[in-house]
């Protein structure tokens, strides 16, 4: 979502942010919105919160600036997006092969729901403030007190 609010953008670099350090020094990188995903089954192309890719980027043969390769994308929910986001965006996501975890990061509350691929079935989880995200495509964890506690404003 290009030219989002400071809130969703904040969320956003927080989890780029707390996902970095678990990341570095393997074979998984950590995205911010900048890169671009497309889905070749569909065609759609996107700028996902946050994209997780592991091994080398595979891009699209037609665009060499997109990556069809995501294990983990990050969607910050907002009102004008939350629809799109869990309806017609998620069942395009769900064609890419190697896509394992989606993650929708809420801003009305401070809760993480957690999407896993488990062969060709999709189940559901979510995480509040005091839990952690589970991550375990990429081997990693979003706490959500620490997530939503870097997304904050800043005390005066």
């Amino acid at each position: 979502m290009a030219g989002g609010t400071p809130e969703h953008t904040a969320l956003a670099a927080a989890v780029v942010g707390i996902l970095f350090g678990q990341l570095r020094g393997g074979r998984c990188r950590a995205h911010d919105a900048d890169l671009r995903v497309r889905v070749l089954a569909t065609g759609l192309a996107t700028y996902p919160d946050v994209t997780v890719v592991c091994g080398p980027r595979e891009r699209d043969p037609h665009d060499e600036n997109a990556v069809t390769n995501p294990m983990v994308i990050v969607e910050v929910l907002s009102r004008s997006t939350e629809e799109y986001d869990r309806g017609d965006k998620f069942e395009h996501y769900k064609q890419v092969p190697s896509l394992r975890q989606y993650v929708l990061v809420a801003q009305s509350e401070r809760a993480i729901e957690v999407w896993t691929r488990d062969g060709s079935e999709w189940t559901r989880a979510v995480c509040r403030e005091g839990d952690a995200a589970n991550l375990e495509s990429i081997e990693a964890r979003i706490d959500g007190r620490e997530l939503y506690e870097a997304a904050d404003e800043p005390r005066a």
